[in-house]
């Protein structure tokens, strides 16, 4: 797997990077049982999506696409900055500390704004997503800075912010409350505000 690309260059704005390096696909293939196997499929076909486990390595918060990339946007404008993201046909995956799927929906359903957040699948242990492939067919790389403009757009699994790191440093579920707040009040109107003082779960466990 020597002839991977190596890291693409990022942006402060928003550092998006379509390759996983080796280092990060180390860190993906340690969310399975078996890493060394997950390693021997990815050689014999890095351009293949693939399925892995939540609750070890990662959870993942699956949002609707517009709404998953302003989250992103917070997070790196004014925020900390994201663990790895990826657009899965038509939402955006954010991947984020173990647990974080069983707590978020918990601390939102007491937040003013849940009412303007839209459904969230949130993917935790016992559940598994499926990752793009750790390198892009030919075009793919046009597709992922397509993708980091308009992450609604074509359904193909692609990396927006892909794994460089053994240990990249993951969001919590203070971190996503926060950049799901900003993200509803950035999009949602003034005649929107009243709604949004009820507190309702949106939210569904994946």
């Amino acid at each position: 797997m020597s002839d991977w690309l190596p890291d693409t260059p990022r942006t402060l704005a928003f550092p998006t990077s379509a390759y996983v390096t080796l280092a990060g696909a180390d860190w993906l293939a340690s969310a399975g049982p078996d890493p060394d196997a997950v390693q021997a499929a990815w050689a014999a076909q890095p351009a293949a999506p693939s399925v892995l486990p939540c609750g070890t390595a990662f959870d993942v918060i699956n949002a609707p696409a517009l709404f998953g990339r302003r989250m992103v946007d917070h997070l790196w404008s004014t925020g900390p900055g994201s663990g790895p993201v990826a657009a899965h046909r038509g939402r955006i995956l954010l991947f984020a500390t173990p647990g974080a799927a069983q707590r978020l929906p918990s601390l939102l359903v007491w937040e003013e704004w849940a009412a303007a957040v839209p459904p969230l699948l949130c993917h935790g242990s016992g559940d598994a997503v499926t990752v793009p492939p750790l390198h892009p067919r030919h075009g793919a790389a046009e597709a992922a800075a397509a993708a980091a403009e308009d992450p609604s757009g074509p359904a193909a699994s692609r990396w927006l912010v892909a794994p460089d790191v053994r240990n990249p440093w993951l969001p919590g579920p203070d971190v996503l409350l926060w950049a799901c707040v900003r993200a509803a009040r950035s999009m949602a109107g003034p005649e929107r505000d009243t709604a949004a003082q009820h507190r309702v779960s949106a939210l569904t466990p994946g």
